[in-house]
């Protein structure tokens, strides 16, 4: 199952709190430094190079907002349900899935549709049974107490599975981050880069 820390949080959320720790540090050192660009605005003299150093800081603004923005995304912890594993962001879990179902289904099922299908059994007979004659009440009930000890049996793999694919798709925000990330703190770069040179004459 997904490995858990000190404090109940799961390896993926450490690592977004990780994520969302350096995010904050930076944008205080952003701040500090655009201390600086203002104070260096200040030696812009016509409106050409004013033009100019706007745009800069504007752009390096926007790639700092952008940093913190995806950042951020990952902090919030997504909800995961069977229906997440339908996503693309979960195909490589699907195919280790897929590779060893005798592994990680424990020989009760052969998929994650093979999990539920004793959970939906049991939620059919409990909608029948309010409404079905009494001579077939006692075969339902005793089909709903097949399906609940059968849910019961498959119920640790389906909350391996849940964790799983919870860890999963941590790490996939993670790595969509890193790379958004670093795009935004390129877009820093460019933008200081034509701010200083418009203040530098």
């Amino acid at each position: 199952m997904a490995g858990t820390c000190q404090g109940g949080l799961s390896r993926g959320q450490v690592g977004s709190v990780a994520v969302g720790s350096t995010a904050i540090r930076s944008s205080t050192s952003a701040a500090w430094a655009g201390g600086g660009l203002l104070i260096a605005a200040g030696k812009v003299t016509d409106w050409a190079h004013a033009a100019w150093a706007g745009g800069g800081l504007l752009v390096t603004l926007l790639g700092v907002a952008w940093a913190i923005w995806r950042t951020s995304e990952v902090l919030v912890p997504p909800m995961t349900t069977p229906a997440s594993l339908t996503g693309p962001e979960l195909r490589g879990l699907r195919e280790r899935l897929e590779a060893e179902p005798w592994y990680h289904f424990g020989g009760y099922a052969d998929d994650v549709d093979g999990l539920l299908r004793h959970r939906r059994i049991a939620a059919e007979i409990v909608g029948r049974l309010p409404t079905a004659p009494p001579p077939e009440r006692a075969a339902l009930r005793e089909g709903l107490a097949t399906a609940r000890r059968n849910i019961a049996r498959t119920d640790p793999y389906l909350r391996w599975l849940l964790a799983t694919a919870h860890a999963w798709q941590v790490r996939e925000a993670l790595r969509r981050a890193r790379r958004q990330t670093f795009l935004a703190a390129a877009l820093v770069v460019v933008g200081a880069v034509v701010f200083i040179a418009a203040t530098a004459g």
